[in-house]
């Protein structure tokens, strides 16, 4: 985490910097806080600098809707996070904390792609693992819009994840046993994740625009 405050001061300051960590460690503490609750053993989570952040899981998850639970925790206390800065940004009219806020709100909704090993491919993984398929299109247009190294891992390390879904037996006993969720389940995560999928890519959108119109 030091070093990823020193790596990010160097380029945006270390107000910025500390910030941004700061919201990305609270995501962070979100899978933390709900693996914990479901009696997982988790470990403290680790920082790359330009790559992120994780926690490193030392249980085995049982079924489906306890990975859509742990990977719901991250995004839903990061975003949380992000508005609590976004407000205390209009209250004190601070575009430092309105550009910290945007960070959050951006992570958070790019975390929540339909996409494993991202948030958002373990959440939907609830509904069918088929659901990652309809990340890649997006994906590639992420890439293509904004080059990132990160992307590009996060790219690598979803093709394994694209093949498994590609091959998705639902009938193999062995993913009935893990993804065979009650339909109820799967309608509360779906609105969850369609619901915090919507406020932070409006917030996304709404804090940009602000931070353009300063910039003009």
């Amino acid at each position: 985490m030091l070093l990823s405050l020193v790596a990010y001061a160097g380029i945006w300051g270390w107000r910025y910097a500390a910030g941004f960590i700061g919201l990305l460690f609270l995501h962070e503490m979100g899978h933390y806080i709900a693996a914990r609750q479901r009696g997982l053993s988790v470990g403290a989570p680790t920082f790359i600098p330009f790559v992120g952040a994780w926690i490193n899981l030392e249980s085995q998850l049982l079924d489906v809707e306890t990975e859509a639970y742990v990977g719901m925790g991250g995004p839903v206390l990061g975003s949380i996070g992000a508005l609590c800065v976004y407000l205390w940004a209009r209250h004190v009219d601070s575009q430092l904390l309105l550009a910290i806020s945007y960070s959050g709100f951006f992570l958070n909704l790019l975390n929540l792609l339909p996409v494993s090993p991202l948030d958002g491919g373990r959440i939907t993984a609830v509904l069918s693992p088929r659901v990652w398929l309809i990340g890649v299109p997006i994906m590639l247009a992420l890439m293509l819009y904004w080059p990132s190294p990160m992307l590009a891992l996060v790219a690598m390390l979803a093709l394994p994840q694209l093949a498994k879904a590609w091959q998705y037996d639902a009938n193999a006993p062995e993913n009935i046993a893990y993804y065979g969720a009650p339909t109820t389940v799967k309608l509360e995560y779906g609105a969850g994740y369609l619901g915090l999928s919507g406020l932070l890519a409006v917030m996304t959108f709404e804090v940009h625009d602000m931070l353009s119109a300063v910039r003009m």
